[in-house]
């Protein structure tokens, strides 16, 4: 057969099979439920025979006389409860007893099958899914698939949703501030807080030496003072943070996270104040026709990648800024060569600029305000951390490594470089740490 003739053919084919399958395609939309009724009743017909199979298993075929048979059939199947997509349906729970024993006892033996099925584990997992992608628990039984309308089922009120869902974020809270920390090898440490619901929670992330993310821990104080801070680092230091080799630790630009960090590592703490943090504390001090000049100055000097220069450009700022904009010149000079203390230990400009500042943390922030975004009502501290922690692991599934992240070798190096300073291995003073990195 031809070219030609094979081609006629194949068309004439296609056409065939589009006549078959259209009346077919147009019947799908007014068939779904049809279609997933038949899955659920074709589901618990599996399950009855799942049940039915072990039973038999226990206590042998039905009517048929075993006279060393350690169980029986104990009378009707009672009413129980499987859970299914994120709700409790009834459902005939098969029952197994244990032989009387010479006092002509027995006890109930429950199936491994039935187990399994009926655990809440899923149901939490379920309602902790639905209200981290934004469903009420007002709405949560219209998220659920819809049933065949002879089964009921329950679990699915506000107070059950509500319930299952602190238990959940519960857990995580625990997990996250219980975690051992000593093998994830961190060597950088970013720190933030974010007011939620009245409550200033600091939230912790990590930074090991491949360039990984990983959330440490959160706390909750009225406001970000260094006693809450110190909270924090001393659970972390608890739970594995090394204080006996250097740190990176990048903060926003507040003075009390930075006074928690030197009260608790002392020199072994090299800060990193948030450029971008810093940035924008010295605009607000201006008037709006004053910003995008001295913005755009501040970014220049972050962004020359010569720390001498840049601090040369900033403390002439500083200066112009002195007479008319006292406060923003105070704001200005207020940590001023803590915000280049990444430009120092001459990064790759790629992991540079992500160190220079705690926009990772602010991500973290953006999760948190997107998965709690229907909450009204914060009751107390608990809950924002819970909330908090539920919305870092949200956040983690999305992690990727830092860009540039090759460069953690020379943070590595620069961080060993500074222990030999203040140890007396090295002459040079941790001022010179540009200096003992272009050596390294």
């Amino acid at each position: 057969m031809d070219k030609t003739a094979r081609s006629k053919n194949d068309k004439q084919e296609t056409r065939r099979l589009q006549q078959l399958l259209l009346p077919f395609l147009g019947a799908l939309s007014s068939m779904r439920v049809t279609l997933l009724d038949l899955v659920f009743r074709i589901g618990f017909t599996g399950i009855t025979t799942l049940l039915e199979q072990e039973r038999t298993m226990l206590v042998g075929t039905r009517y048929k006389h075993n006279a060393k048979r350690a169980y029986t059939r104990a009378g009707h199947d009672q009413e129980g409860e499987l859970v299914l997509g994120g709700r409790k349906v009834k459902f005939p729970r098969p029952r197994v007893r244990t032989v009387n024993d010479a006092n002509g006892k027995s006890v109930e033996v429950p199936l491994e099958a039935w187990e399994a099925f009926s655990k809440e584990d899923p149901l939490t997992e379920r309602a902790l899914e639905q209200m981290l992608v934004g469903v009420t628990t007002r709405k949560y039984a219209r998220s659920l698939e819809d049933l065949p309308n002879e089964i009921s089922s329950h679990s699915t009120s506000k107070s059950s949703v509500s319930r299952r869902f602190v238990e959940a974020t519960t857990d995580t809270l625990a997990t996250l501030m219980s975690a051992s920390i000593a093998e994830l090898d961190i060597y950088a440490l970013m720190l933030d807080g974010k007011v939620v619901g009245g409550h200033t929670v600091i939230a912790a992330l990590g930074i090991d030496r491949e360039g990984n993310k990983h959330p440490l821990g959160v706390w909750e104080g009225a406001t970000e003072n260094a006693e809450v801070c110190k909270s924090l680092l001393t659970n972390l230091v608890e739970r594995g943070l090394p204080t006996n080799r250097s740190l990176l630790f990048v903060i926003d630009g507040g003075k009390a996270i930075a006074k928690a960090v030197r009260d608790v590592f002392g020199k072994r703490a090299l800060i990193q104040r948030c450029q971008v943090h810093k940035r924008r504390n010295v605009l607000e001090h201006l008037p709006e026709v004053q910003r995008t000049s001295v913005g755009a100055t501040i970014s220049t000097a972050y962004r020359c990648r010569d720390p001498e220069r840049a601090l040369q450009l900033l403390k002439k700022l500083a200066r112009y800024l002195e007479k008319k904009h006292p406060g923003a010149a105070a704001s200005l000079r207020e940590g001023m060569e803590e915000t280049l203390t990444v430009l120092r230990i001459g990064l790759p400009e790629t992991l540079e600029r992500i160190l220079a500042s705690t926009n990772i943390i602010e991500n973290l922030n953006g999760t948190m305000k997107r998965v709690s975004r229907n909450v009204k009502n914060w009751q107390d501290g608990t809950m924002a951390l819970r909330w908090f922690a539920a919305a870092m692991a949200e956040a983690q599934k999305g992690f990727r490594r830092l860009k540039g992240y090759q460069g953690m070798k020379i943070l590595i190096a620069a961080l060993r470089a500074h222990d030999d300073a203040i140890d007396g291995r090295n002459e040079k003073s941790t001022a010179g740490l540009a200096q003992v990195m272009k050596a390294a």
